[in-house]
């Protein structure tokens, strides 16, 4: 029943910015953390960033400093600002969201690519 669907990614230069979203629908507990993960190829998934309902943050130590993630008020939709974007951030990048729940299962979205190269 819950649906994330991401957009916003594409070709960017070095040193260039993005801003990634991801809308939800269906209905999700009050209590829950959604988030973004990326995946370059033939590498491991990594979280690159989250965020709670109340709004606490988390960031890879990649990411921080650069990235900043972020809701919406009605906490339909999260965003993912990237800036001073590198090579290395080339990758897939899914949104989730995890209920407050002990064990709870990720929900995911389809993914964006995300390319930066000169």
């Amino acid at each position: 029943q819950v649906q994330l669907v991401e957009s916003g990614g594409g070709l960017v230069q070095p040193g260039g910015s993005l801003r990634l979203s991801c809308v939800r629908s269906g209905n999700i507990p009050r209590l829950n953390v959604m988030g973004w993960y990326r995946q370059a190829p033939g590498k491991e998934r990594e979280l690159v960033a989250s965020i709670t309902s109340g709004g606490s943050t988390n960031y890879a130590d990649s990411a921080k400093g650069r990235f900043t993630i972020s809701r919406d008020n009605a906490e339909t939709t999260v965003y993912l600002q990237m800036n001073s974007l590198k090579p290395e951030d080339t990758a897939v990048y899914y949104c989730y969201v995890q209920f407050g729940y002990h064990n709870s299962k990720l929900y995911w979205g389809q993914g964006t690519q995300v390319t930066v190269s000169s």
